[in-house]
């Protein structure tokens, strides 16, 4: 064999050689991205099961379906048996309940329509092939709640679901506009038969007989101040503290205290000063909560016009009496009673010269 020919098969030899490690190496290359690729897919899988599960969770929308109580009304249905069947079914306060061919009394209350439909399912299957039970709550009687005071619509309400403070407030019409700064929240009811533990607020405390809130916090939604109402519940938004402008003004009306009112406000408020008014000498009759006793201010409202005197803040129950100037009285009734004299004189011409 040739010198060139040795040389050409060394040439060939090593051509496949690097052939072959470039093969493994884009094989491995491939392996390694298709394994990359796998763990990816994997963990979004994971993450879109997770989200999934966590949007669709039946626990969370099972909490907030309505549970049937003692007085409810239930219509229960038998698919094609309709002597199973009953309409106007009331729960009793026990929370029981009686259906044709079942011996023993069942228990509808703390149950949802679905749960207990399922209960008699099971129940029926002992004398039916395949039965199909529905339950229908026809009239909601177990979870009253009522809004008072100072709201638009004041109403007794029955829940057919779980709704917070706010939400009732606007299905009561809203505030109204003598509303104050706090809503009350009295429960009323015994605890029910279906709790078993010691029944707490959105904020994770125990509830208290009686719950106060700031209506500044629930409307804007706050969690701690927009609990979930209670079955029983009293809601009650407080009026709003009054002062009271009487005497010489144009409108003399009550005066609602929801911010910082003063009394050249207030008087403003009531349209202002008559014209005889006496503005040097207005009196702020105040009592103090529980006391049977008043006192007495006196503010120059021409003297806080000039900024030489305070412009007193009013506060809840203060009168603020606007006086009468003697003198401008006096001129008015003077001017009262020329003006329409002089009106009845006779007309005479003077002549020109």
């Amino acid at each position: 064999m040739s010198a060139s020919s040795g040389f050409m098969g060394l040439k060939r030899d090593y051509q496949v050689r690097a052939c072959l490690v470039v093969a493994v190496l884009l094989l491995g290359v491939q392996q390694f991205v298709v394994a990359q690729q796998s763990v990816q897919n994997t963990g979004d899988s994971s993450v879109t099961a997770s989200a999934a599960a966590t949007e669709t969770s039946p626990e969370n929308a099972e909490n907030t379906r309505y549970r049937i109580g003692p007085g409810d009304v239930l219509d229960i249905r038998v698919f094609n048996k309709p002597q199973l069947s009953r309409d106007g079914v009331r729960v009793d306060g026990r929370g029981m309940i009686r259906m044709p061919l079942i011996e023993d009394e069942l228990q509808a209350a703390c149950r949802t329509e679905s749960e207990l439909a399922n209960d008699l399912t099971v129940r029926y299957k002992e004398y039916l092939r395949q039965p199909q039970v529905d339950v229908f709550v026809k009239d909601y009687q177990s979870q009253p709640v009522a809004v008072l005071g100072a709201v638009r619509a004041p109403s007794r309400f029955q829940l057919q679901r779980q709704v917070r403070l706010l939400e009732l407030l606007s299905f009561a019409g809203g505030p109204s506009d003598a509303a104050g700064l706090t809503i009350q929240i009295v429960h009323t009811a015994t605890p029910s038969i279906c709790q078993t533990t010691t029944p707490t607020s959105s904020a994770g405390a125990t509830l208290s007989i009686v719950e106060n809130y700031k209506l500044s916090d629930t409307s804007r939604g706050d969690e701690k101040a927009n609990p979930y109402v209670l079955p029983g519940d009293i809601i009650s938004v407080a009026d709003a503290e009054q002062a009271f402008v009487v005497g010489n003004v144009l409108r003399p009306s009550p005066i609602v205290l929801k911010e910082r009112i003063t009394v050249t406000r207030a008087i403003a408020m009531s349209g202002g000063l008559m014209p005889d008014a006496k503005s040097s000498r207005v009196r702020i009759i105040r009592q103090a909560p529980g006391s049977t006793s008043a006192t007495e201010l006196f503010v120059d409202l021409k003297a806080i016009d000039k900024h030489k005197a305070e412009d007193v803040v009013l506060q809840a129950g203060d009168i603020v009496d606007v006086p009468t100037s003697a003198g401008k009285r006096l001129l008015r009734t003077l001017v009262g009673a020329i003006v329409p004299s002089a009106g009845q004189l006779p007309v005479r011409v003077i002549p020109i010269r």
